[in-house]
């Protein structure tokens, strides 16, 4: 058994969970760094479980000091980062420190993706190298073909080809990477509010549009079509798509039929669960 030890950059969701609990499962020992306004509180019981394994240490958005100094303490010269931190939640709430207000000021572009790789670039100037969230969790990766017991139909098949182009397109801007389509016609575009709301949002907006019928456009009277990408040069260190059964609940209320994805940088969260949620709800689901 390995007596590596790795760091746990822990954001929100059960994405920090599956993280730690694969790490351990390959016989590392981690060394959790929780973020106060993301991480669940459960990461509390489970240090405490398994606390010869797992050393748990909570820090604000925007202490960066702190997290090197806590990993250099910790010996951590290997670090992940799983699980998201809102991305409102970067740009408004977070109240940096000397290290972090420096790097923020050298920005050129306020967006999730260069501030990332600016961290990432100080803690390996530091000695900590920031490693793919996806290494210890392959299995989870979207695999390429129809996942569910219904493929995609051929109005939805019009709206993966045209939603794609879009999400692409969008992704490249590091705006957001989900798109919402029906019948040939963006309904909802992603930005900071994340997937499941832009899908809600879309359900909203989709329901006003078809519920008015003197001046709803007939041709939008359709399911709604989602389809969710990665960046073109998506860094696998961070931000990487994520598929839960919520998603499929917030597309069943909000009359979605169909869920398209990229096949291999995509991470699926429970799959069985996900696609009995999917097939139960009539939902198809296809990576390419």
């Amino acid at each position: 058994m390995s007596s590596e030890t790795l760091g746990l950059i822990a954001g929100n969701g059960r994405f920090p969970f599956l993280l730690l609990d694969a790490a351990l499962a390959h016989g590392l020992r981690v060394v959790v760094a929780a973020i106060k306004e993301e991480t669940d509180p459960e990461m509390r019981d489970r240090a405490a479980r398994n606390s010869e394994r797992i050393s748990l240490h909570w820090l604000s958005l925007g202490e960066l000091s702190k997290l090197i100094e806590t990993f250099q303490h910790e010996g951590v010269t290997r670090a992940v980062m799983a699980g998201q931190v809102k991305h409102k939640q970067i740009f408004s709430s977070i109240r940096p420190d000397w290290r972090l207000a420096k790097l923020l000021l050298n920005l050129r572009t306020r967006n999730t993706d260069m501030l990332l790789g600016a961290v990432a670039k100080v803690l390996e100037d530091e000695g900590i190298t920031l490693v793919s969230s996806t290494q210890y969790l392959e299995p989870l990766l979207a695999p390429a073909g129809v996942l569910t017991s219904r493929a995609s139909n051929e109005n939805e098949e019009s709206d993966i080809a045209f939603g794609r182009a879009v999400a692409q397109a969008i992704a490249a801007h590091d705006i957001g990477q989900t798109v919402v389509v029906a019948a040939g016609a963006v309904v909802a575009v992603e930005a900071m509010e994340g997937t499941d709301a832009t899908i809600s949002r879309a359900g909203a907006l989709f329901r006003t549009l078809t519920e008015d019928e003197d001046s709803a456009d007939t041709t939008l009277a359709r399911a709604l079509t989602v389809v969710k990408v990665a960046k073109p040069n998506q860094d696998m260190r961070f931000d990487v798509p994520v598929i839960g059964v919520a998603t499929i609940e917030t597309m069943k209320a909000a009359g979605a039929t169909c869920l398209a994805l990229d096949a291999g940088r995509t991470l699926l969260f429970d799959r069985e669960a996900i696609v009995r949620a999917a097939d139960a709800a009539g939902i198809a689901i296809s990576a390419k």
